[in-house]
């Protein structure tokens, strides 16, 4: 088990020494009710205190999540504004061929795109700083959104693993429902972060901590991290020689 004061401790001088070193006053990060974006929440009111804003983004959400958001923020004495997307997302809908049967994730995808279009917006108004919730075991089988949860500025828990982000959640005062509750990422009603993946978090912390998994587990995470390697590089740019 590691040592949770300390690490909280280390992310906080990391924020605060990146945020100025940008000439910015603060951060801002989607709280979504689930545990990774809670962490990220704890954090930046340790390292801004005022200057951390979360913004709620419901879009055809559970109602469950945006509670949880509210509580965390409470518990955390954070402050939060909601900005309500479903009739953004209508429209862009409407304006793309979904209706023509377009793959189920390629729409749902939709959905954290336009949220990062909304926080990118805060920063701006705010001079501020887009924090990410991606931890390492997602960001190691790329089960994150490209240009979604990843357009932000800093991804302060992308070298924690699930069982990682759970120890700082428990250490920073996350209320114990969102804790508990079955990791999603909020695609459609449903959906889990496991059931997606097709394995657990233990069995995905396990091999990335410790290089030990059943030989399915290994192939599928060995195959999902080539596969997303594009997600975790910036675009490429050919080496012209113009002279």
């Amino acid at each position: 088990m590691m040592e949770s004061a300390r690490v909280v401790d280390q992310l906080v001088v990391w924020l605060r020494d990146y945020v100025q070193s940008a000439n910015c006053r603060g951060v801002v990060f989607g709280l979504s009710g689930g545990i990774d974006s809670a962490v990220v929440a704890g954090l930046a009111v340790r390292a801004f205190g005022d200057n951390a804003l979360g913004v709620i983004m419901p879009c055809y959400s559970d109602p469950e999540d945006a509670e949880h958001a509210q509580l965390c923020a409470q518990a955390l004495g954070l402050s939060v504004v909601t900005v309500d997307l479903d009739e953004t997302f209508d429209t862009l809908c409407e304006a793309l061929p979904v209706a023509d049967g377009a793959p189920r994730l390629a729409v749902a995808n939709l959905k954290p795109r336009l949220r990062m279009t909304v926080l990118n917006y805060y920063a701006a108004a705010r001079n501020a700083l887009v924090l990410g919730g991606t931890n390492r075991s997602e960001w190691i089988i790329g089960y994150f959104t490209k240009h979604g949860d990843t357009g932000v500025d800093l991804m302060p828990i992308a070298g924690l693993v699930k069982q990682q982000v759970r120890e700082l959640a428990l250490y920073l005062g996350v209320p114990q429902v969102i804790i508990d509750k079955a990791p999603s990422a909020g695609l459609w009603a449903g959906q889990t972060d496991e059931q997606e993946m097709g394995i657990s978090y233990e069995q995905l912390d396990r091999y990335i901590l410790q290089g030990e998994a059943e030989p399915h587990v290994r192939q599928l995470v060995d195959r999902l991290h080539r596969q997303s390697e594009h997600k975790r590089r910036l675009p490429p740019m050919p080496p012209l020689q113009l002279e």
